[in-house]
């Protein structure tokens, strides 16, 4: 593993705990020596963890649609912002450049990008790790919904062990390092899609 994709809130949140574990996680990157790539802003806990990272004298790499660099929210500080035609292109690049996948406390966007991802495991499109940085508890409502997911029969039983989830950073890295994904039959190549 040499570079971890983090999925985040362009919102700060409510909780001082959610800063607090996007700067703890930005630092154990960076002493772990594990480039990020992220969606390229400069505001919210996306802001927060590449700022812990470049302050650590970690490597950041930034993936921002020209839509919202217009909007002045790009970060301009990163050690490589690269700017892309579209949303779509954005997390292909993103998922490219990544040997695992994070997400942050956030909303639709970071929930959306990570069960993307996610999804694209499950049909065996990657076989890269994906977790949940688990701050306040804040995924539990999330994981219980996959648990209902599962046992009402939409989702494979052991699809669940696709979802690493810890509460601190330097475990849920530990977790992504020693993953080994579950043999699931694999419905379509990369190609296909």
């Amino acid at each position: 593993m040499k570079c971890v994709c983090v999925f985040a809130g362009s919102s700060p949140g409510s909780q001082p705990a959610y800063r607090e574990v996007a700067e703890e996680l930005g630092r154990v990157l960076a002493a772990r020596q594990l480039g990020l790539v992220y969606g390229g802003a400069r505001v919210g806990l996306m802001g927060v963890v590449a700022d812990a990272v470049l302050a650590s004298r970690g490597q950041a790499i930034g993936v921002i649609p020209t839509a919202l660099v217009a909007k002045e929210i790009a970060h301009n500080g990163l050690t490589d912002l690269r700017v892309v035609g579209s949303m779509h292109e954005r997390k292909a690049v993103m998922a490219d450049l990544a040997d695992a996948f994070i997400a942050l406390p956030g909303g639709w966007g970071t929930l959306e990008e990570f069960f993307e991802v996610l999804t694209w495991g499950q049909l065996g499109l990657h076989r890269k790790p994906c977790g949940l940085l688990n701050a306040r508890g804040y995924f539990d409502g999330l994981l219980s919904f996959v648990g209902h997911s599962i046992g009402e029969g939409f989702v494979k039983p052991e699809c669940r062990s696709m979802i690493s989830v810890a509460d601190s950073p330097g475990d849920l890295l530990d977790q992504l390092a020693s993953y080994e994904p579950p043999v699931i039959e694999k419905w379509i190549d990369r190609l296909s899609t």
